[in-house]
């Protein structure tokens, strides 16, 4: 989705051959993405969120925001630093990536709250059903 979004600015609008050109782009973003959250980003959240709430005894919302939060807010420059490989930056490029992390962040912090993390949530939930109760069978046989 943010590839979309990024794509529809720089050619002033949404069509059609931005989802051509978007998977194009995801072949070296996906990975891109995948490896700066699993390694670095993630780990970060966490730890940034764990100085925001108690884990044990927070409302599960409070959780969720707590490490999309930092998530987007670490992702988000990253990943617009990324892009600029697909812009044509040339000596602007600390001033076009400071313009495509002004313009990403309120994108990617909606996208991530209201759309890609619950739906990520229902997938994984759903897929760990199994493991889940295996794991609440042996809380409850403690």
């Amino acid at each position: 989705a943010m590839i979309c979004y990024n794509i529809s600015l720089n050619i002033g609008g949404m069509s059609n051959e931005v989802f051509l050109s978007a998977f194009h782009e995801l072949i070296i973003m996906g990975p891109i993405a995948f490896i700066l959250d699993f390694f670095i980003v993630s780990k970060l959240a966490f730890m940034c969120a764990a100085r925001m709430v108690d884990f044990r005894n927070c409302h599960p919302f409070s959780k969720i925001l707590a490490i999309s939060v930092p998530s987007v807010a670490f992702m988000c420059p990253l990943m617009s630093l990324a892009t600029i490989l697909f812009k044509n930056a040339g000596s602007q490029f600390i001033a076009v990536w400071i313009q495509t992390t002004a313009m990403n962040f309120p994108a990617a912090f909606f996208w991530q709250l209201i759309y890609a993390g619950p739906i990520v949530r229902f997938i994984f939930r759903h897929i760990f059903r199994e493991n889940e109760r295996v794991q609440d069978a042996a809380v409850s046989a403690e």
